[in-house]
């Protein structure tokens, strides 16, 4: 596959790793060892694929190949990307998902970005076949929870570091696809958390707007859009070099999907809005507007990069999935370019209860199967879906 579907229906593996302090002593989150995927990958590959389904956003931590500065172990990579040509998947490359190799420092230090391009003209260099990335995966969640809210990475928190952090970031996805353009012609597949904010009253909606500000500014970095006004200020935290390297690489639309990551606990309540007590309904009809608002900003074709259960039960899974698509459709009846859904993830994760703040292991019952493989309902459902898309 060397485009895009029209509307594509995939899968994603969970391979977050960021670092946290849990007890008084850094832990290196490890997703993939948690969920025992490496060690049964053929398996899970075979169920994704049984599934109906032939998009897989799949990737490999950056610090497991990297294992130290410029030497590169492939074995990982090797074995992933022959996994998903035996199955019959065509892999969404993800470079970057949440955490750094151990030699470097933070997202708040620029240092980064030139061993992640590093790192990106490699994995070119050494795999020819690959058309569809997601070089960094969720920059904008990365640099708030790194940043803003100091759970992760960095573990830093005030509006300077904040801000710093998201430009980081976004230079150092355009400048993978920069390069991904330069060598083929690839696709950016993009990720990103996506809110929606809903205000009450004039604070509430000052406060919603002003999230709404701060969530944008990471696509009006990588698209070359002036910041809205409740955000723009921050831009004085941000080095000129930065911000003139964004300018020179802003992206158009060419060969992009945009991500939008939508869960029912992507729905934020300011001046008395109860996101908790909100239906499921009432959930994704709030994404449909925001989504709306978002795409006559920006003017990108755009997909639900991820989405789950996360945040109601796990029972309501087909009923999540089902409402979210034909929200999905009207959209589309309404001339909106949505590009497809993405269910995330394949099994079930772990501490995400605590967005990985405190690893010890404890179950989040997201996945289309359970952490035994074992197919839920919603597998069924999916399954249905990626055929019914299909024909």
């Amino acid at each position: 596959m060397d485009g895009f579907p029209s509307f594509a229906v995939a899968v994603g593996e969970e391979a977050s790793d960021p670092v946290v302090v849990h007890d008084g002593t850094l832990v290196r989150v490890d997703e993939l060892a948690a969920s025992r995927h490496l060690e049964r990958q053929a398996g899970d590959l075979g169920d994704v694929a049984g599934l109906g389904v032939d998009l897989f956003r799949y990737g490999m931590p950056w610090r497991l190949t990297e294992v130290a500065a410029g030497e590169y172990d492939w074995r990982l990579w090797d074995q992933a990307l022959a996994a998903c040509e035996v199955a019959g998947l065509t892999p969404i490359v993800d470079l970057l998902h949440f955490g750094l190799p151990d030699h470097l420092g933070g997202f708040c230090d620029a240092r980064f970005i030139d061993a992640f391009c590093a790192y990106v003209d490699a994995f070119l260099a050494r795999y020819r076949h690959p058309m569809l990335f997601t070089p960094v995966n969720e920059p904008g969640i990365t640099a708030t929870m790194s940043a803003r809210f100091g759970i992760w990475n960095d573990r830093r928190a005030s509006e300077a570091d904040h801000v710093t952090a998201i430009a980081n970031l976004a230079l150092a996805n355009v400048e993978a696809v920069a390069r991904i353009r330069a060598d083929r012609d690839g696709w950016w597949i993009g990720s990103e958390g996506f809110g929606t904010h809903l205000g009450v009253g004039e604070v509430g909606e000052r406060r919603a707007a002003a999230e709404r500000a701060l969530d944008w500014l990471i696509w009006d970095l990588q698209l070359g859009h002036e910041p809205l006004p409740e955000i723009h200020h921050a831009l004085d935290h941000v080095d000129p070099v930065v911000l003139r390297r964004l300018d020179a690489l802003a992206t158009g639309d060419h060969r992009v999907v945009a991500g939008h990551d939508f869960y029912p606990v992507s729905v934020g309540g300011f001046g008395g809005v109860d996101p908790g007590a909100m239906s499921v309904a009432e959930r994704v009809s709030a994404y449909r507007t925001e989504a709306t608002d978002w795409h006559r900003r920006y003017g990108l074709d755009f997909w639900v990069a991820e989405t789950s259960n996360l945040g109601l039960a796990v029972d309501e899974q087909p009923a999540w999935l089902s409402a979210l698509v034909a929200e999905l459709d009207a959209m589309v009846d309404d001339g909106l370019p949505v590009r497809g859904i993405c269910w995330y993830s394949r099994g079930d994760q772990f501490d995400w209860q605590t967005a990985l703040a405190v690893p010890v292991g404890a179950v989040t019952e997201v996945g289309l199967f359970d952490d035994a493989r074992r197919a839920r309902p919603s597998a069924a459902a999916f399954a249905a879906l990626a055929a019914d898309r299909r024909g």
